[in-house]
């Protein structure tokens, strides 16, 4: 259980780092994408093959629909991410990415038939007051940002990712997240095709930090990922999961020399402590049922 929970936060840490190593890449947010997308589902499939896993797939057309979208929203998401943390910063492109969780949360109740708390109401609220808080100065001037809109997408990709791969029960494991890392590849390969064709331009000192995306936080990072989370408690999943947003601001702060104002701040733990409330006080109901 000790080396499932490492191998979990480890995963989670590399996904916090993923807009430290896209800084260092002198590539657009999709060509980005696309070899991240691209290395990664090389990995996953090769893995796959190593470990003689039997593909179910395509056994159930309903829920194969289901990963397919899932797919195609994680690599929009994903392009709208990375072009977030060009615009304006890991930081803040991180915190609009993270208030895609509480969308969901807020929408299970109409979605999953699951019951609407009072704790995921407040929880909403703190976020949406963190959100202004975070961007004060935008809206006080009037203006948003394209790049805080392209954080706002990523957010609203996420959403669409997660409520279809939910409903794709019968697709788990490793086998869910190579299926969906590939179809987020063609997704993003689709686009770049008709953009510019699929050949990219990698200029010296670039290929590292490239590889290092590629295989280490996303192969490696999905499959230590989707090889844990279904070993691990409910609770410590939805608890260990804030490392990746906590982890990022850190990463950015110290790395990158991303400062944030007392206001910004205070929104972001309005942000990640309204999410974190949400799930915690779920998570204790559940657990308080069960004793």
């Amino acid at each position: 259980m000790k080396n499932t929970y490492f191998k979990y936060v480890f995963a989670l840490l590399l996904f916090g780092s993923n807009g430290i190593v896209a800084s260092y890449i002198l590539l657009t947010s999709y060509e980005i994408v696309y070899l991240r997308t691209l290395i990664g589902s090389i990995f996953l499939i090769a893995i796959f093959i190593l470990t003689k896993q039997k593909l179910h797939i395509l056994k159930n057309k309903a829920h194969f629909m289901y990963l397919l979208i899932s797919g195609v929203a994680m690599g929009a998401s994903w392009i709208f991410l990375f072009e977030a943390f060009n615009q304006i910063g890991v930081s803040i492109a991180t915190l609009a990415y993270y208030c895609g969780p509480v969308i969901v949360m807020i929408l299970s109740p109409f979605l999953f038939k699951e019951k609407m708390t009072r704790a995921k109401i407040l929880g909403f609220i703190a976020v949406m007051i963190g959100m202004l808080c975070v961007n004060v100065q935008a809206f006080m001037q009037g203006t948003v940002s394209i790049g805080l809109i392209f954080g706002i997408l990523s957010a609203f990709m996420y959403v669409i990712m997660v409520v279809f791969n939910k409903k794709a029960r019968s697709i788990t494991g490793l086998e869910n997240a190579t299926g969906q890392l590939v179809i987020s590849f063609l997704t993003v390969a689709i686009f770049i095709g008709f953009k510019q064709g699929f050949s990219v331009n990698i200029v010296d000192g670039n290929l590292f930090p490239i590889l290092l995306l590629g295989v280490v936080n996303t192969g490696i990072g999905c499959y230590l990922y989707f090889s844990s989370i279904g070993k691990l408690p409910v609770q410590s999943v939805s608890i260990l999961g804030y490392l990746e947003p906590v982890s990022a601001l850190i990463f950015s702060a110290l790395i990158l020399g991303e400062q944030l104002s007392l206001v910004q701040m205070g929104g972001a733990v309005l942000i990640l402590g309204g999410a974190a409330y949400g799930e915690l006080f779920r998570s204790f109901n559940n657990f308080r049922k069960k004793v």
